[in-house]
C-alpha cells in the first residue's frame, strides 16, 4: 500500500514538472495553397505538439477569444497582402492578444497590406511600402531574376543569441521580401538579421529618385519584440523564407569565385525562431527563495543593522517542455530601501544562486530583489520584503573604543577632583607662625 502511494506521488511530481509542448495555434493564410508550400515549417510545428488550425485571414467565422477567455495560444500571420481580417480579428484585437500574453507570428512580403504594416508600426517596426523589395547588388543568388531581390544574408548578420536563432550559424539564409526599421524610441525591439551595408529597400522597378526606406545595415530582415508581459512577436520580411523551396535550396552568390552552399539555413533558423516565439526556449521561473542569517535556517521576523545575512534563490529554464535547473555567471542581488544600498554577484550551483552579504547600518524596509533580463530570456523579476531594525539597548557595545579618549578624560577628571577635596580637607594652617 506504501508503496502504491509512493508512485502516485512520484508520478504527480512527474507531471507537474513537465510543461506541455506546443499549444493551440491558429494559421491564418493568404490562400490554401500556402499549406502545401511551406508544409515542412507546418509539419514541424506539429510534430512538436502545436495544434495547428488553418484559416485564410478573410475568413468570416474568425475570431481570438470566446466569452471573455482567448482560444489560441499562439498567432501565425502568413498573410501578407490581406487587406481586411475577416470575422473579429483587427489590428487591434491583435495587439490586444499581444497584452494578454499571446505570441504570434509575422511574415510579409513585397505584397503587403496595411493591416500588417500597421501591425508592425503598433510593435515598433515599420514595413516598407507595398511594391518595394530588399535588393543587394552584391549578395544576390545565382538564380535571381535580373532585380536582385533574392538576396543572401550571411549568417553573421543574425543576433548573438543562440536561444533565439540557435546555434548553427555556418549556412547562409536565403531572403526575398520587403524591408523593415526598428522604432529607436522603442527598446523592446530586437534586429534578429540585418542586411549588409550594400543592401537597401525600394520599388526594384523604378529609379532611386528619393532617399530609401532602410539603408545599408538599417535594413532589417528580421526583428523581434519581447512584450513587458514576456509576450513575444516576431516579424519577417519574407513570407518565402518559410517555404519549402528556400529549404531546399542551394545558395550561391552571384559574384564570381563564390562558394556554393548545398543548403540553406533558413530551416534551422525558422525552426529555432519559431521555438522562441512560442515559448519553447528561453523560459525561466522562480522556483523558490529562502533568505536567513548565517549559520541558521529558519527566516526571522525581522533583522537588525549589520547582520550577517545569506540568500538563496532557486531559478529553473524550460528544456524540451521540462523545468531544468538554470545555470549564469550574470545574476545580480540587490537590497534596496527606495534605491540600491547593496548589489551583489549571485554564486550559482545546480540551478541554485547563493551570496551572502552584512546588512547596512541603516533600517528601514528593504526588499531583496532580483531583476534578470536578458536577450533571448523572459524577463525574470522577483521581490522579497523585510524589515531591518536597529539595535535593542542591550546590544550595544558596552565600552566604544573610539570614546576611549573621553573615558579617560572622565576618569582622569573624578580622579583630579578626589585629590583636591582631598587635600582641600585634610591641609591644616599653622595658626601660631600666623599669630607671630
Amino acid at each position: 500500500m506504501a508503496v502504491g502511494v509512493v508512485l502516485v506521488l512520484c508520478s504527480v511530481l512527474a507531471i507537474l514538472s513537465t510543461v506541455q509542448g506546443g499549444g493551440k495555434t491558429l494559421v491564418l493564410l493568404d490562400s490554401a495553397g500556402l499549406k502545401e508550400s511551406h508544409s515542412i515549417f507546418f509539419k514541424s510545428l506539429q510534430d512538436r505538439g502545436f495544434d495547428l488550425t488553418f484559416k485564410t485571414a478573410d475568413d468570416p467565422g474568425l475570431k481570438l477569444s470566446n466569452y471573455g477567455e482567448y482560444i489560441y495560444e499562439h498567432l501565425v500571420l502568413f498573410c501578407p497582402s490581406v487587406e481586411e481580417f475577416g470575422g473579429q480579428i483587427a489590428e487591434g484585437s491583435i495587439t490586444e492578444f499581444i497584452d494578454a500574453g499571446g505570441n504570434v507570428l509575422v511574415a510579409a512580403s513585397s505584397d503587403i497590406g496595411e493591416p500588417i504594416r500597421e501591425l508592425g508600426t503598433e510593435c515598433g517596426v515599420d514595413f516598407d511600402e507595398e511594391g518595394t523589395a530588399v535588393i543587394d547588388h552584391l549578395n544576390y543568388d545565382v538564380s535571381d531574376e535580373g532585380l536582385h531581390t533574392l538576396v543572401v544574408a550571411d549568417p553573421a548578420n543574425l543576433i548573438e543569441s543562440p536561444t533565439m536563432v540557435g546555434s548553427q550559424r555556418s549556412l547562409p539564409i536565403l531572403f526575398s521580401g520587403v524591408g523593415m526599421t526598428a522604432d529607436p524610441d522603442n527598446p523592446l525591439v530586437l534586429d534578429v538579421l540585418h542586411g549588409a551595408s550594400s543592401a537597401y529597400s525600394h520599388n526594384p522597378t523604378k529609379d532611386v529618385t528619393d532617399y530609401p526606406h532602410a539603408v545599408g545595415t538599417n535594413t532589417l530582415l528580421l526583428a523581434a519584440l519581447q512584450a513587458r508581459n514576456n509576450a513575444r512577436v516576431v516579424f519577417s520580411g519574407s513570407l518565402d523564407m518559410f517555404s519549402d523551396r528556400f529549404f531546399q535550396a542551394s545558395v550561391q552568390k552571384a559574384a564570381p569565385g563564390s562558394p556554393k552552399s548545398g543548403r540553406s539555413g533558413n530551416q534551422e533558423l525558422a525552426l529555432a525562431l519559431s521555438g522562441w516565439v512560442f515559448k519553447e526556449k528561453g523560459v525561466l521561473r522562480v522556483q523558490r527563495v529562502s533568505h536567513h542569517l548565517v549559520n541558521e535556517k529558519n527566516t526571522p521576523a525581522a533583522y537588525t543593522v549589520e547582520d550577517q545575512v545569506e540568500y538563496n534563490i532557486w531559478i529553473d529554464i524550460l528544456v524540451d517542455g521540462k523545468w531544468e535547473p538554470f545555470s549564469a555567471t550574470d545574476v545580480q542581488l540587490e537590497f534596496v530601501r527606495i534605491d540600491p544600498f547593496i548589489r551583489t554577484k549571485l554564486t550559482s550551483k545546480n540551478g541554485k544562486f547563493s551570496t551572502q552579504f552584512k546588512l547596512p547600518d541603516v533600517y528601514g524596509v528593504f526588499q531583496f530583489k532580483v531583476d534578470y533580463n536578458r536577450i533571448g530570456y523572459t524577463h525574470l523579476y522577483s521581490t522579497t520584503q523585510v524589515s531591518v531594525r536597529p539595535w535593542e539597548h542591550t546590544q550595544f557595545e558596552r565600552f566604544i573604543p573610539s570614546a576611549f579618549p573621553y573615558y579617560a578624560s572622565s576618569f582622569s577628571m573624578m580622579f583630579g577632583l578626589f585629590l583636591f577635596s582631598l587635600i582641600f580637607l585634610h591641609h591644616r594652617e599653622d595658626t601660631k607662625a600666623k599669630k607671630e
